[in-house]
């Protein structure tokens, strides 16, 4: 192996733990930080050394960049792999560990700056004729001007916040009288949550596919495209199912689009592992989303896929290797498929529930893989993100990875609160899905409270009509030993 002999993990939960992992199999000495509010996680057990940064918020323990730099210079650190989420695509801590001669297993600061911003990106990918949602590229203030754009790309428009994410300071307008006060909101959102209101206008695209190209790319000038994820299942623009490769691509599309991404890498000389987004809509014209420059939560999907450990290319890469497989060399094999379970319940609007695990017994088996970092007895602390762990299968084909995975979530064993298992189940048995005829949309479009109730009631009716016509012709009715399709709902709510 190359140069790295001890790696500083800068994250927590299940990525955590995913780190490590791919550190011991390549022979590297690992180091786990942690909060107070995490001192029972398990990364802290996985790794060689481990230690507390701090309170449980954030803002005292895992965004410590100071802390977090002490650490690696008294113990000897080469590197820190940042995961995903605090300080993975913070510039100024990337140009810090720079400067203390750490390496940071990601992207330059450059590309972090020119894909963090919404405008920059635009500007930058626009020299590699990527196609682009119809709109501005330039930050607006005035609310005239903005009527003016509007006018001419046409409503509905999309107010964004040029430094945003996770659906902050994003407003959809659907008429004139609309924009003023929708970009005053958008523009107070995208100053409170990112301290910057520059917002811009563009063509909203109605009922979009969400798909995403991985990308990989060295520091010698090499970059290739590891296919692309289907994100469309969302809850508040936040994924819940994510699947490789999407069941609607054909191979032309496919190799666009994977163009397009390498050009988007190379539009700000990109190394590493990373993450180019578009917006498919309903005649399959794509658009450039935004670049994200870390590894995704939903990388697991692609490894599957392809045979490749993103976690091992990404140190491989920062330890000045150069990729060693060419585009022609990668190729499709099979179908996987992963659900985000997440601390919430999905009949309540996925309000989150916090609480302790009481029981848990992840499903095992072949071509099964959970992503996780808790145990019976753990408690879900409220300052992070909810999500317990990532289910994980794959198959020969897209509907038979469907089956292996809603067996999985029957044999995931969680009690103790609510989780998305019983969503996942819900989209793994609905028809649109296996039909992959769906979209950004499939949440306010099939599950809603209502909606489920109402789809319960009617299978009990069916089922009792047909009970009571066997009864009538004297035939006994048949009882399955197994979960019936709507045992998620029931069993869920009664747990």
């Amino acid at each position: 192996m190359g140069s790295f002999k001890k790696i500083l993990i800068a994250n927590r939960g299940e990525i955590a733990v995913r780190v490590i992992r791919t550190c011991q199999k390549l022979g590297i000495k690992t180091v786990a930080v942690y909060s107070e509010a995490d001192r029972f996680s398990k990364h802290i057990r996985l790794a060689d050394e481990a230690f507390c940064l701090g309170p449980g918020p954030s803002a005292e323990s895992y965004l410590r960049a100071d802390k977090i730099i002490d650490i690696c210079k008294t113990h000897q650190v080469d590197a820190i792999h940042p995961g995903y989420g605090f300080l993975s695509e913070n510039a100024g801590f990337a140009r810090l560990l720079t400067q203390n001669n750490i390496v940071l297993i990601g992207p330059s600061p450059e590309a972090m700056e020119v894909m963090g911003s919404k405008l920059a990106s635009k500007v930058a990918v626009a020299k590699y004729d990527v196609p682009m949602v119809p709109g501005i590229n330039e930050a607006v203030e005035d609310p005239k001007k903005a009527i003016e754009i509007a006018k001419e790309i046409g409503f509905p428009v999309l107010i964004k916040a040029s430094a945003g994410g996770g659906g902050k300071g994003m407003r959809i307008v659907n008429e004139e009288s609309e924009l003023e006060s929708q970009m005053k909101m958008a523009i107070s959102e995208a100053i409170s949550s990112f301290g910057d209101g520059a917002v811009f206008i563009e063509r909203f695209v109605q009922n979009p596919r969400h798909i995403e190209i991985q990308v990989l790319g060295d520091n010698h000038g090499n970059i290739v495209h590891l296919f692309e994820r289907e994100c469309s299942i969302q809850r508040r623009h936040q994924k819940l199912v994510e699947e490789a490769p999407s069941g609607v691509l054909t191979e032309e599309l496919r190799s666009a689009m994977g163009d397009a991404a390498v050009n988007v890498a190379k539009a700000c000389d990109y190394s590493g592992a990373g993450t180019v987004e578009f917006l498919l809509d309903s005649n399959h014209n794509f658009y450039f989303l935004e670049m994200n420059t870390r590894l995704q939560v939903e990388h697991p999907v692609t490894e599957l896929i392809t045979g490749l450990d993103l976690v091992e290319q990404q140190i491989r890469v920062a330890e000045g290797e150069s990729l060693a497989f060419t585009q022609s060399d990668l190729t499709i094999n099979g179908h996987a498929l992963e659900l985000r379970v997440c601390a919430e319940d999905p009949m309540n609007d996925f309000l989150p529930t916090i609480g302790r695990i009481e029981t848990y017994n992840p499903p095992k088996g072949e071509h099964i893989r959970v992503d996780d970092f808790v145990d019976a007895g753990y408690d879900i602390p409220i300052f992070y993100d909810n999500m317990i762990s990532k289910l994980i299968v794959w198959a020969p084909t897209r509907l038979e990875a469907i089956e292996k995975m809603k067996d999985a979530i029957n044999r995931y064993e969680i009690e103790g609160l609510e989780t998305t298992l019983s969503f996942g189940s819900f989209v793994l048995n609905h028809p649109n899905f296996v039909s992959a005829d769906f979209d950004t949309q499939f949440v306010p479009k099939y599950f809603s409270t209502a909606q489920v109730l109402e789809s319960e009631k009617a299978k009990s009716m069916a089922a009792a009509l047909l009970a009571i016509e066997l009864l009538k012709s004297g035939d006994k009715p048949v009882v399955s030993e197994g979960k019936r399709d709507s045992d998620w709902f029931v069993n869920r709510r009664n747990a």
